[in-house]
Parts: structure tokens; sequence; C-alpha cells
């Protein structure tokens, strides 16, 4: 008789977080159903309440965790550097991930757009806030530049969610001039 391991509660835990990620990324948080997000998950729908107590929670834990995750990737591109090399590296590393992580794109902007509910908005604040934090840090720039460099970043989610960046064929003359800018503007 062969019989599966159980997977343990943290297990289960990524497991949810992955299925909704996908499902809030395409639909946000109110198009979305904590059923489908069970299902996608291959779990019951009360195990989805028993890990995460309600909906609400368990996007704030997708928003929590891109944020994490957007942290983790700037440490990891500016590990060793100061200055405006750190913020080259993170910025070069950021533009990797909208090219090839459209869910994570589409979650950090479903976050924004969920800002409505005050608990969700403390959550996005809380993670913005931790990015700018580590950048100025990190660079140890003045804040001009550090404003830029997040402006700068506004601007490339916008681009990636028109998928200006994975259809480079079709891209626009008015957003090549942009992004030319841009690269101006760090160098």
């Amino acid at each position: 008789m062969v019989t599966g391991t159980r997977k343990s509660r943290a297990e289960r835990r990524e497991e949810i977080l992955d299925a909704a990620m996908e499902l809030f990324a395409e639909r946000g948080y109110h198009g979305v159903s904590t059923e489908e997000i069970a299902r996608v998950a291959g779990i019951s729908q009360p195990y989805v309440f028993r890990l995460y107590g309600t909906k609400q929670q368990l996007f704030k834990a997708v928003v929590a965790r891109c944020f994490r995750e957007t942290i983790e990737m700037f440490q990891g591109a500016a590990e060793g550097l100061r200055g405006q090399a750190a913020l080259e590296a993170m910025g070069n590393a950021y533009v990797e991930r909208l090219s090839t992580d459209r869910t994570s794109l589409l979650a950090q902007m479903q976050a924004y757009s969920a800002c409505d509910d005050p608990e969700i908005r403390a959550v996005v604040r809380e993670g913005y806030g931790d990015l700018v934090a580590y950048v100025e840090r990190v660079s140890g720039l003045e804040p001009k530049f550090v404003s830029s460099f997040f402006a700068q970043g506004m601007l490339l989610n916008v681009f990636a969610s028109m998928g200006l960046f994975v259809d480079q064929a079709q891209a626009e003359p008015w957003a090549d001039r942009l992004l030319a800018g841009c690269k101006e503007i760090g160098s």
C-alpha cells in the first residue's frame, strides 16, 4: 500500500499563499473567493479559514509576502554596494523581475488598489515603508535620489502592467522616451 506523506502546517500555508497570490494577482481582492483558493490549493475551504482566519487575513499575508520578497531581492542585488551603485543594482534586479514575474507585479498592483480597506492599507504602508527604509539605509543617499528611485519604480510598474517589458516588439515610442529618461537619471 502506498501512502503519501502528510504535509506540515507550514507547507500547507505556503501552498495556500501560492494559490491565493496567483488568483488575487489575476482578479484582485474582491474578485476571488476563498472557495476558489482552496480548490486551486487542493484543500478544503474550512482549512483555509483554519490557517488564515479570513479572506482579508489571507490577502494581507499575500501582500506582506510580496513586500518581503522585494526586500529580499533588493538585499541580494545590493549586497556589498552603497550609494548610486546600490540603487542601480536594485533597479536592474527590479526590472528583471518585472520582465519575468508578472504574478508578483500584478499582486503588488492589486495590493495598492485594495487600500480602501484600512487593514490592508496598513499592511501596504508598512511594507512600502520597509522598502523605503532599506533603500535609504543601503544607499545612504539624499531623499531626492531615493524619491527618484521609487518614482521610477512606480513608472516601471505601470509599464510592466501594460506589457511593455514582455513584448518589446510592440514597444511604444513614448514609452521608449520615458525609459531613456529613466536611464539618464540613473547615470
